[in-house]
């Protein structure tokens, strides 16, 4: 009786053990997704990421236009226009995101003006690039994502989106 009273003990144990292990919240796998751009949208025009994954956004100007794409909170506004997010999304999560794109930035006197935080530009029908970041908890809630070319024309008609990173 006794042997079967410790079988017991140890099996309770074991059990125990082994749901705490698989309750333990693993790392979440990185994510990639396509962001088309295009007049006046972003398709899609949501993502969800989580907390602690590797992001890579590839985009994609699907356009005739040029555009860019802001991640943040709060527009802001430069002559009654709307021109970035007062509050960047990176910035705000203390990240520096790895931006690449095959397309200059213009050396126009407006091309970064007011926006603040960070942005990825591309100037022409065909021009790609990438954002890669790893989220972090400071970046919790809802985002938003914008294009403010054209002195916020592109935002104006409906060029912006969702980001949410949840726990």
């Amino acid at each position: 009786m006794k042997k079967f009273s410790i079988l017991i003990l140890l099996a309770v144990v074991a059990i125990l053990i082994l749901s705490a292990c698989t309750s333990a919240k693993a790392e979440p796998e990185p994510v990639e997704f396509t962001i088309k751009m295009h007049e006046y949208a972003f398709t899609p025009s949501s993502i969800e990421v989580e907390v602690g994954q590797l992001v890579t956004l590839n985009l994609v100007n699907e356009g005739t236009l040029e555009h860019e794409i802001m991640f943040g909170r709060q527009v802001k506004y430069e002559n009654n226009r709307p021109n970035g997010y007062s509050v960047d999304m990176f910035m705000n999560g203390g990240v520096h995101p790895e931006i690449n794109t095959t397309s200059a930035m213009p050396e126009d006197e407006h091309s970064m003006e007011g926006h603040g935080g960070y942005m990825a530009y591309l100037g022409k029908t065909g021009d790609s690039g990438t954002i890669t970041f790893e989220v972090t908890e400071e970046m919790l809630g809802e985002w938003e994502m914008g294009c403010f070319e054209l002195e916020g024309v592109h935002y104006d008609q409906g060029m912006h989106g969702t980001f949410i990173v949840s726990q």
